[in-house]
């Protein structure tokens, strides 16, 4: 069997990136990333359109050349996909393809980082408020575009669901019971005999024997996207809510119960989120193509993508409550401040009556 490694790596880079502004990448000039279909779908429904490039191949895996595709999201988002073709005779001998290292001894990690490095020193001027570095959101997925005298995918991969489980899961032949096998196979999509996609967490087998597998690696690389914002997006509330809260136990309103620093940097912080999460979230929106539509929820499935979305808007519920208390406090504090005076300006009044005058 023949096809290739796809490694994804979604970097969260910037609250947002002026598009239209991107000259060039890395020296290369980037074009809107489009989506062939040979199936039917609707005419006025488009995908969401990056800018991609795709640098020369500058390092090898066993000899073979590591190609590259870096596309840029609006959202502030850097997507790389690494790829590496393999010919093996069964799934598990793709086990090692989990821990690659290149022929110049390093990690596929830190090669994802140096080229999000050099892509982001590229965008510095396009870039709104830039994000300090973070962990990527990385997955794997299997590409198979050939297997020997195999016609019927679906009728095959019935028959290798222990070993597709084991290659997805990293796990060593024969250890998995029964059950965890039937879990990771669980999420599977097809549209012909010739194709099949197995949606895991950590890992995707996608099968293709026309040999056209991106379509189902965008809507992959879609969905790793969104679990990467959602989870910058509520690591980022945590820390703003936790000193806010901070803030709110030791009283840090200022003269006149005026907001604080943290409080008023949060404020900003919700409309920001909220403007981040819907933008994340309508990428998606439309596929157009009814089994991508298929493969992505599959994906936002195993992803948990609607259980980081719920805490993120659970969040910023909490925000919102937050701000309805401190402006009551910081209102009744006002109105306290506001009959004070009035009380001082009225015995000043009756001082200059009483005294003043005679």
């Amino acid at each position: 069997m023949k096809g290739e490694v796809v490694y994804l790596y979604a970097f969260d880079v910037a609250d947002e990136i002026k598009m239209a502004k991107i000259e060039n990448i890395l020296a290369d000039k980037p074009i809107p990333f489009e989506l062939p279909s040979d199936r039917t779908l609707p005419r006025d429904v488009q995908f969401y359109k990056p800018l991609a490039i795709e640098p020369q191949a500058q390092s090898t895996l066993a000899g073979r050349p590591v190609r590259l595709l870096i596309r840029i999201y609006e959202v502030g988002v850097v997507s790389i996909a690494m790829r590496v073709s393999f010919e093996v005779e069964r799934l598990c001998a793709l086990l090692p393809f989990h821990k690659p290292v290149l022929d110049d001894r390093r990690t596929f990690d830190a090669f994802a980082r140096d080229l999000c490095r050099q892509t982001c020193e590229s965008l510095q001027d396009v870039m709104i408020r830039r994000s300090s570095a973070s962990e990527p959101e990385a997955y794997t997925v299997f590409c198979l575009t050939q297997i020997d005298d195999v016609a019927d995918v679906n009728a095959w991969l019935a028959g290798q669901h222990r070993e597709a489980a084991e290659l997805l899961t990293e796990s060593e032949p024969g250890t998995l019971s029964e059950t965890q096998v039937a879990e990771v196979v669980r999420i599977r999509r097809s549209f012909a005999k010739t194709d099949a996609v197995v949606v895991d967490w950590d890992a995707a087998l996608a099968i293709d024997l026309t040999g056209y597998i991106d379509d189902v690696l965008y809507v992959l690389e879609l969905a790793n996207l969104q679990l990467e914002e959602y989870r910058v997006m509520d690591e980022r509330l945590d820390g703003y809510l936790d000193r806010a809260y901070e803030d709110v136990k030791s009283h840090r309103f200022g003269f006149f119960g005026t907001y604080s620093k943290t409080l008023a940097a949060l404020r900003a912080f919700r409309v920001d989120v909220t403007k981040l999460n819907d933008e994340v979230t309508h990428i998606s929106k439309f596929f157009g193509d009814w089994h991508l539509a298929r493969v992505y929820l599959g994906a936002r499935e195993r992803f948990y993508l609607d259980q980081w979305r719920n805490s993120v808007e659970d969040r910023l519920s909490q925000v919102d409550n937050l701000y309805t208390v401190v402006n009551s406090d910081v209102g009744n504090k006002r109105m306290l401040w506001m009959e004070v005076l009035v009380l001082i300006f009225f015995a000043v009044d009756l001082f200059a009556i009483l005294v003043l005058k005679r």
